[in-house]
């Protein structure tokens, strides 16, 4: 008879360290690299994605670079300008319609982010405390704000009730709370440690100390990401400009935009605030405002990038 290892089953070899039954190990097979053409192909798709979306970028900016011949030439869209220039960045920033209204996107941005990001972090931090007063309605309120949203004729007489025509309040207070973003929030401050609140109730600190000491120092990601958020809404929004705004020297950046690039109208020299009758040519002046509105955002993103994760997946995962 043959002997066979306590714990073993006959029939079977065990290794000689830790007594393992050979035929109980799993062996995992190695995933096959791929092959030459399988990586070539992938690098080729690969390329022409980031060929879709930088050239066009590029083409912005040498355009709002080049000169008048050199724009004539190539038909209105330069790819890479021969002799480059800021002639139309200095006509735009001379004084006139486009730097006035670059004042407007960053005050209406700034402003209008500070309100959202108070608004939404008490709201979505009171909806985080469990048996708090109210909170249940105001829970459903909030979802179901995500599936009914108003109509445009009953936005608009609502904001012209409250007196907010032709005001800045009116590019602000409309869409100064997201339902979505509120929900991100609750779900972080939910996944707040409760021994920490505990312990601030313990030594006597109040709700409103308990949220600015505790909660808000440890939601930085949260907050930098809904911030984030609220401001690109704010830099990108025409339409409510478009609706509620009738003085054109209270426009934004991005009715301009829509005004001089999209409607191509005729952009002269009173426009832009200069003296000089000889001005560059359109398409650049066009690029530029164009350049304009789209770097402040790419300058922001990358600072904030590394808390997108962290922030949002988080909370989305954890609600």
């Amino acid at each position: 008879m043959t002997a066979t290892t306590p714990g073993t089953r006959p029939g079977t070899e065990s290794d000689a360290g830790n007594g393992t039954p050979q035929t109980l190990r799993r062996r995992t097979r190695p995933l096959d690299a791929p092959g030459i053409p399988a990586r070539a192909l992938k690098g080729v798709v690969l390329l022409v994605f980031c060929a879709a979306v930088i050239l066009p970028f590029v083409g912005i900016v040498s355009t709002s670079l080049a000169d008048r011949a050199q724009v004539s030439g190539a038909g209105g869209f330069v790819l890479f300008p021969t002799s480059p220039s800021l002639d139309a960045y200095r006509t735009i920033f001379a004084g006139g319609v486009v730097t006035r209204a670059m004042a407007v996107s960053v005050g209406v941005t700034l402003v209008g982010t500070a309100v959202s990001l108070v608004v939404s972090t008490l709201l979505a931090y009171a909806l985080s405390q469990q048996g708090s007063f109210g909170q249940k309605p105001m829970l459903m309120l909030v979802l179901l704000s995500l599936l009914f949203t108003p109509g445009l004729i009953p936005s608009y007489l609502v904001v012209k009730e409250l007196g907010l025509l032709d005001s800045y309040w009116a590019l602000i207070l409309p869409t100064a709370l997201s339902a979505f973003n509120v929900i991100v929030l609750r779900a972080f401050f939910m996944g707040i440690p409760p021994e920490l609140i505990d312990a601030a109730r313990i030594d006597g600190a109040g709700h409103l100390t308990i949220f600015a000491r505790i909660v808000l120092p440890l939601s930085k990601a949260v907050l930098a990401v809904i911030g984030l958020f609220y401001a690109v809404g704010y830099w990108n929004s025409f339409f409510a400009a478009l609706l509620y705004l009738n003085d054109t020297a209270k426009w934004p950046l991005q009715l301009v935009l829509r005004t001089y690039v999209i409607n191509n109208a005729e952009i002269s020299a009173a426009d832009l605030g200069s003296a000089v009758d000889a001005l560059p040519p359109q398409p650049s002046i066009q690029m530029a405002i164009l350049v304009v509105t789209i770097v402040p955002i790419l300058v922001v993103y990358p600072f904030l990038q590394r808390h997108f994760a962290k922030g949002v997946l988080t909370g989305a995962v954890k609600g």
